[in-house]
């Protein structure tokens, strides 16, 4: 039945069988242990059958178009030999006081902070035998199939939730007669705790508490592969027979790609989970398909010396277990996809300010382009698979700014003092203003160790950012901080159905940073506020033009499976196209692609409408994924005379996704020549440049921003010019004489008084990249007029870039200290330093490798290792 997975392939395989068993809810409890670099504990899975289970055979929501199972026969199974025995006795004491058991309509007491004590708790694992061999069993055997990697599992077992004291609620009859009846309780008492109605979420929480300490009743044959775990249970041929509710003992790996072992600026060890790209299945088996949209809890035991941060909506208060050990617990209750959930471990501080904190202000000006949007609750019910939804309550939707906390190295403390404190109400408040209700209640932001691989990755209730955004200012950081905030409404409360669509989640960030920051700035005028985002437009033009002349062009494609895209096979497993490919991590063309396909929709329908619609669009579809087009266009459905369409699916059909609801509602878009097939041919199924980017890249040019830049430039290039034309004595003689006739003098006086914008610097120096050579004094001079030492770090990077392609030997430790404090951006710097051929160079690429290949993300660390080797 199966063949093993080519590792020369660059396509990752989502293997749970989502469309048999769909997990409802997840209860982890973990302990982390620093010295053997292992997170280890329990995980409780609450199931429900999937959609080919339920009567009627119609696929539930979210499922995808069917095809043979045939076309996706990678499971690379291998049989689990080694005996588990003596497992070590573990025992917490970790509380939810919180979980007072509430009827309907009870008030929430939680404070305004979603703050939420913990109390007791006890669990237990007893001994295990060997049980995983699974060659014995009969192909008739209902097989559960989940996402694993890099794990050690060492029992799997069914638990026995009809023990749980109180449970007799949740069951039809108390009177058992047999082994079948039993089963058949089990599996009805966990379906009615998932399908609990959404008021009734702390009654629920409180079950699956209890539930997951309930005593094993019986262990489970399974066996791990190189991307999957696979259970089942003797004699069980139906998924609605198979247990609902189990129970994985199992360590991480050191090694695991889900999950970073190093050490944060302050030199103490940490842990976080990337989730790139393999997401979570080297954290805790679970079902990564978008389409297993699931809840969870988590209780985490260390050190009491560390800090735990997740994906939680509440801001969790450690309890002591014992002296040096605490425990920390977090919830969430909207459902969402396995590969959304975060931790991060490490000796962080709470950052906080030291005086009261100013009333927050926003651009009104530029604002007030989007006030026509409807700021009304959603009439009705939501869309989405009930849960407490924050669009439905008054309260949240009048929160511009949302509880916040902001945590860092103690290093870094004062510079998130100065710079994130005062940005993330503006932002918050910025965002809010454009799409309305947050989705989530509260957040978390973190700075990141430096071996972190991006500037930032939003998760539900918890950012990352990189320290490289705490330099230079307050524009890179504001800039980043806009776009992660910005996930929390496209990639977290809407997420794409098939992964392959990253720009609906990084599209609308990209495009929507701009925006955010915006209204974000005080004091900024609506038109120079245009001119910012001209000019960045151009930044991107600029940019991706270099990646499609230098990628391949399968990779520059946003939607790689163009027609089959949402599809799955029979039991729910599907390829990710390229989802292993360590270069396209570090591609920008679905950001960049994706937000010039929304940029050209705001120009050609109106800023005010388009807003109007997102915000319509968002209170429609939050809670839900979505493709960038429904399922209509994949169908060509007959129609005879007088009749409705017939179309012969199994898969329901949406009746709107993104682009079809917005040509849908916006009346005048036939006179603009939009159509679903011509976005798409245009601009998701082609490689390059689409050829409306074409038209409208011109126009940038004229930005008045843009034109200041380029009359510097012209200035430094005449300085440059006239400089390589004097010889070496004359320009010693004549150094002043030099500086009034290159008109450097001048300049250098300008630019003390009106500076550059960072984006404009980062113009600047591209712009000066283009020429073929710059004399040393030049590379001075510009250091000099414009601090590049002190800038943010796109400014530096392109510094860098300049200092290696002219070989300025005396500022090389600048470019030593960028690849290695600010890994997130120096990959490619790599590639400079080894194209040039120059002995000191390489030596230098070589030596910043040596230093931080152990603790770089591994997907960076082979693509330069391929640069240098």
């Amino acid at each position: 039945m199966e063949t093993k997975l080519d590792p020369a392939k660059d396509d990752l395989p989502l293997m749970a069988n989502t469309r048999h068993m769909l997990v409802k809810h997840y209860v982890l409890d973990l302990d982390v242990d620093f010295k053997s670099q292992v997170i280890e504990g329990t995980i409780v899975l609450f199931f429900e059958p999937g959609s080919r289970c339920k009567k009627g055979g119609s696929a539930g929501e979210g499922a995808c178009l069917s095809q043979s199972d045939e076309t996706f026969k990678i499971r690379a199974s291998e049989p689990c030999h080694s005996p588990v025995t003596n497992l070590s006795a573990r025992s917490s004491k970790t509380g939810y006081n919180d979980f007072s058991v509430c009827a309907k309509g009870e008030k929430d007491t939680s404070d305004k902070n979603g703050n939420h004590s913990n109390g007791e708790q006890a669990s237990g694992i007893s001994s295990s035998k060997n049980c995983c061999d699974i060659e014995t069993h009969g192909s008739e055997d209902f097989l559960l199939v989940l996402d694993c990697c890099d794990l050690s599992v060492l029992k799997v077992e069914e638990v026995d939730v009809a023990a749980v004291p109180g449970i007799e609620k949740f069951t039809r009859s108390a009177k058992l007669t047999d082994a079948e009846e039993l089963r058949n309780l089990r599996n009805q008492i966990v379906h009615e705790l998932v399908t609990l109605p959404a008021d009734h979420w702390r009654e629920q929480l409180y079950y699956y508490t209890y539930c997951s300490q309930a005593p094993g009743c019986g262990e489970l044959l399974f066996s791990t592969g190189a991307w999957s775990l696979e259970i089942r249970k003797a004699e069980v041929q139906a998924p609605r027979d198979f247990p609902h509710a189990i129970r994985i003992w199992y360590k991480t790996k050191p090694e695991g790609r889900s999950v970073t072992w190093t050490t944060d600026q302050s030199g103490r060890p940490c842990v976080y989970t990337m989730g790139s790209p393999i997401n979570n299945r080297a954290l805790f088996p679970c079902q990564e398909p978008p389409v297993a949209m699931s809840t969870w809890q988590t209780t985490v035991r260390t050190a009491s010396s560390f800090v735990v941060l997740m994906s939680g909506e509440n801001s969790a208060e450690p309890a002591q277990l014992q002296e040096g050990l605490l425990s920390w617990y977090y919830y969430v209750t909207m459902p969402m996809p396995a590969s959304t959930f975060t931790i991060a471990v490490g000796c962080w501080t709470e950052v906080k300010q030291e005086s009261h904190t100013a009333d927050v202000q926003i651009n009104n000006e530029f604002s007030s382009l989007f006030s026509r949007a409807d700021l009304r609750l959603i009439e009705g019910s939501c869309g989405h698979v009930a849960y407490p939804c924050r669009f439905q309550n008054p309260d949240a939707s009048s929160q511009l700014v949302i509880p916040h906390r902001v945590f860092a190295p103690w290093c870094l403390k004062d510079r998130c003092a100065e710079i994130l404190l005062e940005l993330i109400p503006q932002c918050l408040s910025a965002a809010h203003a454009i799409l309305g209700t947050h989705p989530f209640s509260r957040i978390d932001v973190l700075i990141v160790p430096s071996n972190f691989s991006s500037l930032g990755m939003a998760s539900p209730h918890i950012i990352f950012l990189s320290q490289s955004v705490l330099t230079g200012g307050s524009h890179l950081c504001g800039t980043r901080l806009c776009h992660e905030i910005a996930h929390a409404w496209f990639g977290l409360a809407i997420g794409a159905r098939d992964w392959t669509e990253e720009w609906i989640s990084e599209g609308f960030a990209t495009y929507l940073e701009d925006v955010f920051w915006a209204v974000a700035q005080q004091q900024l005028p609506h038109d120079e506020a245009r001119e910012q985002q001209e000019l960045k437009a151009l930044l991107r033009w600029r940019r991706l033009r270099d990646e499609v002349q230098n990628s391949k062009e399968e990779l520059q494609v946003l939607r790689p499976n163009k027609e089959n895209t949402g599809e799955v096979s029979e039991s729910g497993t599907c390829i990710i196209k390229h989802g292993l490919n360590a270069e396209k991590i570090f591609m920008q063309v679905h950001y960049l692609k994706g937000y010039f396909l929304l940029q050209s929709l705001a120009k050609k329908i109106g800023e005010a409408t388009y807003f109007e619609f997102l915000r319509k669009f968002v209170q429609k579809f939050h809670g839900q994924l979505i493709l960038s087009q429904s399922y209509k266009s994949l169908l060509q459905p007959k129609k005879k005379a007088g009749e409705s369409y017939s179309m012969t699916l199994t898969a329901p059909v949406k009746e709107q996704d993104f682009l079809y609801m917005l040509l849908e509602d916006i009346p005048e878009q036939k006179g603009y020549g939009l159509s679903v097939e011509n976005i798409i041919g245009a601009w998701l199924d082609t490689s390059g440049i689409p050829k409306p980017l074409l038209e409208e890249c011109q126009s940038w040019d004229q930005c008045r921003l843009v034109q200041q830049v380029n009359d510097e430039v012209t200035k430094w290039i005449q300085a440059n010019q006239r400089a390589r034309k004097r010889t070496k004595r004359k320009r010693r003689q004549d150094e002043v004489a030099f500086r009034k006739l290159a008109g450097l003098s001048v300049t250098l006086k300008i630019f003390q008084l009106e500076q550059l914008l960072p984006d404009q610097l980062v113009l600047l120096l591209e712009s000066l990249l283009e020429e073929k050579m710059l004399c040393l004094r030049i590379l001075q001079c510009l250091e000099k007029t414009y601090h590049l030492d002190e800038q943010d770090a796109e400014v530096r990077h392109r510094w860098c870039e300049l200092v290696v392609k002219h070989k300025y030997t005396t500022r090389y430790a600048e470019v030593e200290k960028f690849l290695k404090e600010d890994q997130a951006m120096g990959v490619y710097l790599y590639g400079e330093l080894m194209v040039n051929e120059d002995a000191k160079q390489q030596e230098l690429a070589y030596k910043c490798f040596a230093a931080t290949q152990k603790q770089m993300d591994v997907s960076s660390a082979k693509v330069v290792a391929e640069m240098l080797f």
